[in-house]
């Protein structure tokens, strides 16, 4: 019998994250519809390449093979005869996808709560944004130029106001600024933020490391700077949460960082912190997004 969903890190994902679907995408908005039906069944024993969000989920799969920790999910606006390229080019890549959901349009968050997923990955912003809006904790991959390695362990990292936290400390800095939100960190040091869209998620990412603690890394990549960085640390421990790295950079660019720790994925609430030479995620969650 298959484990059930809710001792699993499960992760949604539409196809346009998992694979690079620049061809067919081209085909369905220059051509329509009926063009894309036949382009698909025309190349359906032709695998798609490898989209921006495969490196991380090729490298979440792997840990499968120490005991059933993951599940990804195939969320997808195909139909399920055109989406049957999708699980044909899973299997050609060796990934261990075998569930998938096709809703031919429809919007596929919906079934994110039935799901039990922490994370929905696409790169469709307007579904992102609709998850979001519904309380789901989604993200948008964004174009990347980052080349994978042969690396097997597992590169993760997140900023932390309005990914992993709540915006709350975030909308006192935007209508405070620097003094004021630095005030109010100090004053509320001891008192936990509010979880954030990606909380659950790490806590999952957590859960697993505790069997493949070598296998995966985490980290913590926020503008906070002391002494606001006490209640981040406060907050993670408050939530029973740990991570690997935490580097508090006081307004310098992110961009450098990342590109020594080179993540097979980074989460972020703000599209001017993101770059493309890593696989990015924005989360469109909170008053940077309004």
């Amino acid at each position: 019998m298959a484990p059930s969903l809710e001792n699993l890190l499960v992760v949604g994902v539409a196809s346009s994250a998992l694979f690079d679907l620049t061809a067919s995408d081209a085909v369905f908005h220059a051509e329509g519809e009926q063009a894309y039906r036949a382009y698909q069944e025309t190349h359906l024993d032709e695998p798609f390449a490898a989209g921006v969000a495969f490196p991380f989920l090729r490298r979440l799969l792997s840990l499968n093979a120490l005991a059933p920790l993951v599940e990804v999910i195939v969320l997808s606006r195909n139909s399920p005869d055109t989406g049957l390229r999708i699980l044909r080019s899973a299997a050609h890549h060796g990934l261990g996808i075998t569930r998938a959901i096709f809703t031919e349009g429809r919007a596929p968050h919906e079934f994110m709560p039935a799901l039990n997923m922490s994370l929905f990955l696409s790169a469709n912003e307007n579904d992102v944004r609709k998850a979001t809006l519904a309380g789901l904790p989604a993200g948008q991959v964004l174009k990347s130029s980052f080349r994978d390695d042969d690396d097997p362990a597992l590169r993760i990292a997140f900023d932390f106001d309005g990914v992993l936290a709540d915006d709350t400390s975030e909308r006192i800095y935007q209508s405070g600024g620097l003094d004021q939100f630095q005030q109010h960190e100090a004053t509320n040091v001891v008192t936990p933020l509010d979880p954030g869209p990606l909380r659950n998620f790490l806590a999952g990412v957590n859960r697993i490391q505790r069997q493949a603690e070598d296998r995966i890394r985490v980290s913590v990549v926020t503008a906070r700077s002391a002494p606001a960085h006490e209640r981040a640390i406060n907050s993670l421990k408050a939530w029973g949460l740990t991570v690997n790295d935490a580097f508090f950079l006081g307004g310098l660019k992110k961009a450098p960082i990342l590109d020594v720790l080179k993540p097979h994925i980074f989460f972020d609430d703000q599209r001017g912190h993101l770059i493309q030479t890593v696989p990015c995620v924005h989360v469109p969650f909170g008053v940077t997004n309004e």
